[in-house]
């Protein structure tokens, strides 16, 4: 809600931020504009998801390009809510992530395991995999420079 956003912006502007951190707020979709519009300069602006696609019958995707359009530089992708519930695959999430880089749009790329996979002592197998997929489909260099894996 507007009301939890205000709560994180009067946090981020009331105190002073060290100016070595760099720091990015993921807002809803429908609270970048309004959120980029009111937190401090030095604070980025990230969306929660976006699509590998620029445009097309994709009803309510949203593209890097629309994201550029309102101001938002940054995207969590392969958050475990988009891996679990909505089912995204590696390859999705991977491929969503090099549409995003090669649109000019940074990545916070989500990686880890579920709790049965750490159960089973499958955490690394289940990191390399989801990492693998990503590093697969962003050759470029360059490309990484805009990514931060979390």
């Amino acid at each position: 809600s507007i009301h939890n956003i205000d709560e994180i912006i009067g946090f981020l502007t009331s105190g002073p931020l060290n100016p070595d951190v760099e720091v990015v707020v993921a807002a809803p979709a429908l609270y970048i504009d309004y959120a980029s519009k009111k937190l401090p300069p030095t604070v980025a602006i990230s969306a929660q998801n976006c699509y590998k696609e620029e445009k097309g019958a994709f009803t309510g995707e949203i593209s890097p390009a629309m994201l550029k359009d309102v101001g938002c530089r940054w995207v969590i992708l392969g958050h475990s809510e988009r891996r679990t519930i909505f089912e995204e695959s590696d390859e999705l999430i991977a491929e969503k992530c090099a549409h995003a880089v090669e649109n000019g749009v940074s990545i916070i790329a989500c990686i880890g395991e579920q709790l049965e996979e750490r159960e089973n002592d499958l955490t690394e197998t289940v990191v390399f995999r989801q990492t693998k997929a990503i590093v697969e489909k962003i050759s470029c260099l360059e490309y990484w420079d805009k990514i931060v894996l979390a």
